[in-house]
């Protein structure tokens, strides 16, 4: 392990044991020497305290034998004990340079599989067929693509899940309005990505005509039959909607592909079962005609006992009974250790009476959990529900395209020399990362504004700066004319102040990434990411590289390397390029 904090940890548990062992009226159970980063110096230990409470002895008195142990000699070269007995460490640079030595020799820089290797099930993005991708799909797809990116590196196996919406009464409007222009004509439309217009066009004819409606109400009919003919067309709207969305994923640069799709319709021939099991189990009641049950804890405004209704008075089922459907595929299919919903903030009731009734029926239980990862809503300048001028949400393709568009000015404004191909794919990459970095540096439950004059910026946390940064790094090694693998087995030294300020900000990378996947907040990683290109910036400032005398030109060169390494490793795990140059 590289990050410093939990070396100390691993190396003060024996002396914490031994003294534990040296009361015999305290037993072998195991003291905890709980280090902490600290404001007051690199690292806080704080186990001596109540550890001093078990032995009824002084903590300050411990702590100076934890101290006295020796244990602390090659890793501090400042050590205080303050107040009731906390430990205050200030790493040394040798200590420091080792660290920084597993990390650049370690293909995860830092980061290691977990003890328990889990099956993860991530559900997130969801457009529906027939419908355009919009703006409130932009932050299920960013957050989920990058929690999954997060659990892969540290070796769970993760299956990616897109539950669109592909099934329900709307398809019967839809099917026969793609039988009213004619099946060419359609396709034309809907593989130009006009989806919208094409599902409004649909929605006009229905208002517009009772044998419309009643046409399409046969064609649902057929549909939930199986009907071969009515299954063929419905599979033209899926798969033309598919290759439209995968446009926009493509795009946007994240993982999702066809392989991930988990329609609706995939759970309907499930959602009986899901009846029958809850009946099997004693659960289900009828309410005004609907069968549903009861979770406890949850009341309506009255006080009264709040339902879950899984099949309606129709007969009919609806999202809750395709959710359970999907809890009961994902751990008895897929077998889930844990399930990830992406889903905005406004779904959290919903997702937390389906997970009560899932967990009543023993689809959800101490081994197997789901979990809501609900986020806020994306806002214009107005501070309002972001919007086009005709009220219509704003389609995430023409959003991330116009984000492009200022990227390729500000870049070709700022480096003219660019090649006209290279200008093109490193405005992609600044405006494609400057979406998702607004995005995923916000704190996921909250609204943001979006905003593209600041999140195009190159100054403060925003994607541009955090990359200029990676491609300030490689442009000293072009200038230098040094590659930058001939510098990764050169010897560290950390001379001046903000080169082990530097070192501690790269080997906090693991426990960043850790905390990020501990709330499921990539904002947590977005904040590191940002505090490590800072320390860069002073770092490059205040410590000469060109012209230094070695060893500390290699140094400082090998220094930037691994920053950029870093850099390139923490923006990936969030879905955003790292370009060599801008």
């Amino acid at each position: 392990m590289s990050d410093p904090v939990a070396t100390l940890t691993r190396l003060l548990q024996p002396v914490f044991d031994e003294l534990v062992e040296s009361d015999a009226g305290v037993g072998n159970e195991s003291a905890d020497p709980t280090v902490r980063p600290s404001d007051r110096a690199d690292a806080q230990i704080n186990g001596a305290l109540p550890l001093a409470k078990r032995l009824g002895t002084n903590p300050r008195e411990l702590a100076q034998r934890v101290i006295d142990s020796g244990v602390l000699a090659d890793v501090a070269e400042g050590v205080e004990v303050a107040g009731p007995g906390f430990i205050n460490v200030t790493f040394s640079s040798e200590f420091l340079a080792s660290e920084l030595d597993v990390v650049r020799s370690a293909d995860g820089l830092g980061i290691e599989p977990d003890s328990r290797e889990m099956q993860v099930v991530v559900d997130y993005s969801a457009p529906n067929v027939a419908k355009e991708m919009h703006v409130g799909h932009l932050r299920s797809t960013a957050i989920g693509d990058s929690l999954v990116r997060m659990l892969e590196a540290h070796g769970h196996r993760v299956t990616r899940e897109n539950h669109v919406g592909d099934w329900g009464t709307p398809f019967g409007m839809l099917i026969e309005h793609l039988l009213d222009l004619g099946e060419t004509e359609a396709a034309e439309a809907l593989s130009l990505g006009d989806l919208n217009s094409f599902y409004k066009d649909a929605r006009v004819a229905f208002d517009a005509s009772d044998e419309f409606q009643e046409r399409s109400r046969q064609r649902v009919v057929l549909l939930q039959a199986g009907d071969p003919e009515t299954m063929r067309l419905w599979e033209i709207l899926v798969d033309l909607s598919a290759a439209y969305f995968n446009t926009v994923y493509r795009k946007m640069g994240v993982l999702l592909t066809d392989d991930d799709l988990a329609g609706e319709s995939r759970y309907q021939p499930l959602m009986p079962d899901v009846i029958e099991r809850l009946r099997a189990a004693g659960l289900v009641e009828e309410s005004d005609g609907a069968d549903v049950v009861f979770p406890p804890g949850f009341e309506n405004r009255d006080g009264d006992p709040l339902p879950l209704i899984v099949q309606k008075g129709t007969g009919g089922f609806n999202y809750a009974t395709s959710d359970l459907a999907c809890i009961i595929d994902r751990t008895e299919r897929i077998g889930a250790d844990l399930i990830l919903y992406v889903v905005d903030a406004g779904q959290s009731q919903h997702f937390q009476m389906v997970f009560a009734v899932a967990k009543m029926a023993g689809w959800l239980d101490d081994e197997t959990d789901a979990v809501h990862v609900p986020f806020g809503i994306v806002l214009g300048t107005d501070r309002k529900r972001l919007k086009t001028r005709s009220g219509e949400p704003v389609r995430l393709v023409a959003l991330l395209d116009e984000a492009v568009a200022r990227a390729e000015a500000a870049v070709a404004e700022k480096n003219p020399d660019l090649e006209p191909d290279v200008r093109a794919d490193v405005a992609r990459s600044i405006g494609i990362g400057a979406v998702k970095y607004a995005d995923l540096s916000t704190d996921r439950i909250k609204d943001y504004v979006f905003d593209f004059d600041r999140m195009l910026a190159f100054e403060g946390n925003t994607g541009p700066y955090l990359q200029y940064a990676h491609a300030r790094i490689c442009s000293i090694f072009r200038r230098e004319g040094v590659d930058r693998a001939s510098v990764r087995a050169a010897s560290i030294e950390l001379v001046e102040p903000q080169e082990p300020a530097l070192a501690r900000q790269i080997l906090a990378f693991p426990t960043a990434v850790d905390a990020a996947l501990e709330t499921y907040s990539p904002h947590k990683l977005c904040t590191y990411v940002y505090d490590l290109a800072t320390a860069f910036s002073s770092f490059y400032e205040h410590c000469r590289i060109k012209g230094s005398p070695e060893p500390i030109y290699s140094s400082r060169l090998a220094l930037a390397d691994l920053t950029a390494r870093v850099l390139e490793r923490s923006l990936g795990l969030l879905g955003i390029d790292a370009p060599e140059q801008m």
